[in-house]
């Protein structure tokens, strides 16, 4: 029996140069085995790939059950991918094998040792007198060394010009392999890395193994780097004694659908690919691919209304092939047809080049993975209420509408709210254009961590809704502040989670009647009201809610006066946004006599203004006021911002009046006398300290507000408004710049 025949394959991760060239190479060779850089682990479901269900980009996704479940953030979570793109050479040499009939396998360090950390190995590396560790960057970055000795300063250029870009000519792996043995040899590395030692070992041990099983013909596919370590003649023992006792965890292998977008370098789980609708298009269009590009990217253009006609792309093309051969590349790569796009195709224009840099240069594409891959029951679940519902996940951002009317907007709706108790926020709720309270807005983007989030929550139940109905009560059980438990309460009712209802509802109640902190209660209150008022439009029961509501609009009311009694300034703006948020929770609740329990409680504290802040005396004077329950409120006005009160307190009732909105200032001629008034008689000191505050103020108002109120002083200047003060004629040279001062801050240019 003949020795069988070894071929290594070194290539570089989703490149589709690298790609096309190992096809080509593999039906040159005809292997009987194919061995791939990848977790032993999935050689059970790499069948898979060659399923018809099976479209890229992909991953292979490794987990530990057990850590999985019981990780406490995502942090903890043991979790890694392998992904594939069309583009990829390990995915071409996958469906290569597949289709050959050939033994396909993976031959990297199995998972199962990958997850468990390394101990770190710092501080027993010798340190360099000048600090630098040049057979660290060879290592890190052989290909830019490559380019550097090149004369390139771009590491992905000078590999885009030897390799991607080469559609003919002879194979490129004989020149590649001994440009990384010179690479490995010169660099002269001190130390080799324990978990590169690791797996090229695990590597050598595979095809030992498959040329053992009687193999004749094994092709290996690996990282360009690991190619002289694969073909180096290591002893099998010095192997085994590398991989003796490596620690393991327990793992479990799927495939799960991939995004171009999370194939880039800049995404959390990039792989590292700039580009990679650009090297899907190098990939399958190889014949004429700069004409394609630019027909597609004003294909593009043309869709937003903007005009871009033959004439241009043939121009373009023409500027993209001139750049290139200027600098003497065998084909335009990304930057020629990048410039040429903006130069001609967009006109110098930086958005449409975002746009096609968006759609175009990433690409967003979504991967699918077939029925029968192994998925736990939490994720089929899923999968049956997309299809039942027509919710298709996307890579690509989406705006959905529900009217929560129709039976279907409201499923929807209640998946979406049910996985984002989960943790899995595949849509995020935005503000509506519809003011109705049966209108939703989504946005809908899917990511592949969905799925390992997937896996964790799995550990609550097997379908959505049994597993949203634990989680929600284990939330309940581990909230230690009412509002915590509040949320959970409008969570649960917005996913219709009735099972969980009565013992969020029990924990709830326990805790609201044990709590005395009125600011807890007041905080507690709107997400309560919310919950009640749309569980109603949701069709969801809510008495056991009402009665907690109940009990808290009184506690409240009677619990407010001495918690807003000797507040400093820090503490009562926090209140003023309570007082805020209960207020307009119940106008939305719309009961009658919690509105006038509240309003009497309000009438209460400035019955006494000396023991409130004037910031809150002002707020509770307006919101009165706005209620139709106070007519003295010029009066009121007189007073707080009169001679004798402090300028920092006087300044405080206005800023809480006025936090309002201005449209009382351009409605009540009397009001903005009194507050005009008041800001030109402030002393120069006075006026410097409260000047920041009345910005403020001023500052949030709409600019149509602020013009009303710029144009009621300046008529009033003009002599409709209140007399000038009697005591001397006013030099009106001098009082310029006072005036142009106010009516900034108002808001209004002086003329």
């Amino acid at each position: 029996m003949t020795a069988g025949r070894v071929e290594v394959f070194g290539i570089r991760h989703h490149g589709p140069g690298s790609a096309r060239a190992l096809r080509a190479a593999l039906e040159e060779f005809a292997p009987d085995a194919v061995l791939i850089e990848g977790p032993p682990e999935a050689d059970a479901i790499v069948e898979l790939a060659g399923d018809p269900g099976m479209a890229p980009p992909v991953a292979l996704l490794a987990y530990s059950p057990a850590g999985a479940a019981g990780a406490a953030s995502k942090d903890d979570r043991k979790a890694a991918f392998w992904p594939f793109a069309e583009f990829s050479p390990e995915w071409q040499a996958i469906r290569y094998g597949l289709a050959a009939g050939a033994a396909v396998r993976f031959c990297d360090l199995p998972a199962a040792h990958q997850l468990v950390p390394m101990e770190r190995e710092d501080e027993e590396r010798p340190e360099q007198d000048d600090g630098e560790r040049p057979e660290e960057d060879v290592r890190l970055d052989p290909l830019g060394t490559l380019a550097k000795a090149a004369g390139y300063d771009d590491a992905e250029r000078w590999w885009d010009d030897v390799v991607e870009h080469r559609h003919e000519g002879p194979s490129p792996f004989p020149a590649i392999a001994e440009a990384m043995a010179e690479l490995r040899e010169t660099a002269g590395l001190s130390r080799a890395d324990p978990r590169e030692e690791q797996r090229e070992a695990h590597m050598r041990r595979t095809v030992r193994r498959a040329l053992k099983e009687g193999f004749q013909r094994v092709a290996v596919v690996c990282g360009a780097w690991h190619v002289p370590a694969l073909r180096a003649k290591v002893p099998a023992a010095h192997d085994d004694r590398t991989l003796r006792g490596l620690p393991k965890t327990k793992i479990a292998m799927t495939w799960v659908p991939w995004t171009h977008g999370r194939l880039a370098g800049r995404s959390g789980y990039g792989a590292g690919v700039r580009s990679p609708g650009w090297y899907h298009h190098l990939f399958a269009a190889p014949d004429r691919p700069i004409e394609r590009w630019l027909t597609a990217a004003a294909r593009v253009l043309r869709e937003e209304d903007l005009h871009v006609s033959s004439a241009h792309v043939i121009e373009a093309v023409r500027l993209a092939e001139t750049l290139a051969a200027l600098r003497g590349r065998p084909l335009a790569g990304l930057d020629e047809v990048t410039e040429a796009t903006r130069a001609v195709l967009c006109e110098g224009a930086e958005l449409p080049v975002e746009l096609i840099r968006k759609r175009m240069v990433v690409g967003e594409r979504l991967g699918a993975v077939p029925d029968r891959t192994p998925m736990v029951p939490l994720q089929r679940d899923l999968q049956a209420e997309q299809r039942r519902l027509r919710l298709k996940p996307s890579a690509l951002e989406k705006e959905q509408d529900l009217d929560l009317r129709k039976p279907t907007d409201l499923e929807r709706s209640r998946l979406l709210h049910r996985l984002r108790l989960l943790d899995v926020d595949w849509g995020l709720p935005t503000e509506s254009r519809s003011k109705g309270t049966f209108r939703e807005t989504w946005t809908l983007m899917w990511r592949p961590e969905f799925d390992v989030e997937l896996i964790e929550a799995s550990a609550w139940g097997t379908t959505v809704r049994d597993a949203t109905t634990a989680r929600a009560e284990a939330l309940a059980a581990q909230a230690t502040a009412l509002p915590e438990l509040t949320s959970v309460a409008e969570r649960c009712l917005l996913a219709d989670l009735g099972d969980a209802l009565p013992t969020v509802m029990r924990a709830l109640a326990d805790r609201a009647a044990l709590d005395t902190d009125v600011a807890h209660l007041m905080a507690a209150l709107p997400a309560l009201v919310r919950a009640l008022r749309y569980g109603d439009v949701r069709g969801t029961a809510t008495g056991p809610l009402r009665t907690v509501v109940d009990g808290l609009v009184v506690r409240v009311c009677v619990g407010l006066p001495p918690a807003v009694s000797g507040l400093d300034d820090d503490a009562a703006r926090d209140f003023l946004g309570r007082v805020d948020a209960v207020h307009g929770a119940l106008a939305l609740l719309a009961d009658d006599g919690h509105l006038d329990r509240w309003r009497a409680a309000l009438e209460s504290l400035i019955a006494r203004p000396d023991a409130l802040h004037g910031l809150l005396e002002g707020r509770i004077t307006r919101l009165l006021l706005d209620a139709g329950r106070l007519h003295d409120v010029p009066a009121r006005m007189a007073r707080a911002v009169s001679v004798g009160a402090a300028p920092a307190r006087a300044a405080a009732w206005v800023e809480g009046f006025l936090s309002g909105g201005g449209l009382v200032l351009v409605h009540d001629e009397e009001l903005l006398r009194l507050v005009d008034a008041w800001i030109s008689g402030l002393p120069d000191d006075a006026f410097t300290d409260v000047l920041p505050l009345l910005r403020r103020t001023f500052g949030a108002y709409a600019a149509a507000e602020r013009r009303a109120i710029g144009e009621r002083v300046r008529r009033a200047g003009a002599g409709s408004g209140p007399p000038r003060p009697s005591g001397g004629d006013v030099d009106d040279k001098r009082a310029a710049p006072a005036v142009a001062t106010a009516l900034r801050v108002l808001g209004w240019e002086a003329p």
